[in-house]
């Protein structure tokens, strides 16, 4: 029986084949022999590389090293970093963004608009669910009664892009205290469910409403930003104008997390019952943060529905509102730098991918599942955040 027997380290090199094979398998019926042959090549490569990185004495300690020289280099940097004032990051950043449209291509400059709008909606949903702690599986339905509100506006009155950006918002803030009324005493899952719920209803109302909406046809004709006589049409007008809001949206969602009310959000996602013992207003709060988050949304999806000119209900499906929440979630909870790192991540990658497109879906599907696992703080967690995690590596070390 021991002529049978295969060595351990054998059948850590052996395992990885046999999961490209398997995966090969798999993607057979669905991509043929040539697409599941490169599939279970790539799986089975990625699969060898990680075992080798891991098990083999020699990569070990190269990885080892490497990852403390660079993480030694990257504290040094930090420090140099830190040492410089605030002001200065945040001039060179935007002086950066002002001059970035002059090299770029009317592709690669409607790509980075599309960005700076989910940037808007991603700090949206962050405040409701990276700083108060609130599952909202339905985000994306106060994003498209904005984006209708303006556009029914705009069509049958000619409301101006102004008066609609106030209106989209306040309608869709009205929503969210609505429905945040009778559901923000739920928690959990039970809260999930209900916005998962009201999500779906609202999308399948705006496709069967067809003497208001004109259902799966969509609305057509909406009217485009305009002060006076110049009209927001050019792509390189409508990226400054996106970045004013992005910009705008950064500097409030900042405010907000450094006031009274920000740090009785956070209070709140740690411990609720021991917030409502110290006297912070619990459901209040809550309802306070669904609204703005609301209104949030609603203000993406006027200037979304401007941009466009055309919106249909299929622009506002349940895969929305789970890409803005892997935003949140890759980039870190709570953190503004991490979500809108996250955003901008989530909006580059499948462009960037856009050649291989047969794999984009699983190489973020791989994304995300990698970074549960090895990060789950996200790329840049808040403060909190990282002290949470030294805590519980350092009792895993004592423990």
């Amino acid at each position: 029986m021991t002529l049978f027997r295969i060595p351990h380290f054998t059948f850590r090199v052996l395992r990885p084949l046999l999961i490209g094979g398997w995966f090969g398998l798999l993607s057979f019926p669905f991509m043929g022999v040539k697409g599941a042959a490169q599939v279970a090549l790539a799986v089975a490569a990625g699969s060898l590389l990680w075992v080798l990185g891991t098990q083999w004495a020699p990569a070990r300690t190269f990885f080892r090293t490497s990852t403390i020289f660079l993480q030694a280099r990257g504290e040094a940097l930090a420090g140099r970093w830190k040492r410089l004032p605030v002001a200065a990051w945040a001039t060179t950043l935007v002086a950066a963004l002002l001059v970035l449209p002059f090299g770029l291509d009317a592709y690669a400059l409607d790509v980075t608009t599309l960005a700076a709008l989910y940037i808007v909606l991603a700090l949206g949903l962050n405040l409701v669910v990276g700083q108060t702690g609130l599952l909202h599986l339905g985000y994306v339905a106060f994003y498209a009664l904005g984006a209708y509100t303006y556009a029914l506006l705009s069509i049958h009155f000619q409301v101006s892009f102004w008066l609609g950006l106030l209106l989209g918002a306040a309608m869709a803030a009205a929503f969210g205290f609505i429905l945040g009324l009778p559901v923000l005493r739920l928690r959990g899952d039970y809260l999930a469910i209900v916005t998962l719920g009201f999500g779906e209803i609202t999308r399948l109302v705006l496709n069967n409403w067809d003497s208001l909406t004109r259902g799966p046809n969509g609305l057509l004709g909406i009217g485009r930003p305009a002060v006076g006589d110049f009209v927001f049409r050019d792509p390189m007008a409508l990226y400054y104008l996106f970045l004013a809001l992005g910009l705008f949206t950064i500097f409030v969602m900042a405010r907000l997390q450094r006031s009274r009310i920000g740090r009785a959000w956070i209070a709140i996602r740690e411990d609720e019952l021991a917030a409502e013992v110290a006297g912070v207003p619990v459901v209040r709060l809550k309802l306070l943060a669904f609204t703005l988050g609301a209104a949030w949304a609603g203000l993406a999806g006027v200037f979304f529905a401007a941009k466009i000119t055309f919106i249909t209900p299929e622009s506002f499906t349940f895969m929305e509102s789970v890409i803005i929440l892997c935003m949140v979630v890759l980039g870190g909870m709570g953190s503004i730098p991490g979500v809108v790192l996250g955003a901008v991540i989530l909006v580059l990658l499948p462009e960037a991918l856009r050649e291989v497109q047969l794999y984009r879906m699983l190489f973020f599907g791989a994304l995300m599942v990698a970074m549960m696992v090895f990060r789950p703080q996200g790329f840049l967690p808040s403060p909190r955040r990282r002290l949470e995690l030294g805590q519980r590596r350092s009792a895993g070390v004592q423990g």
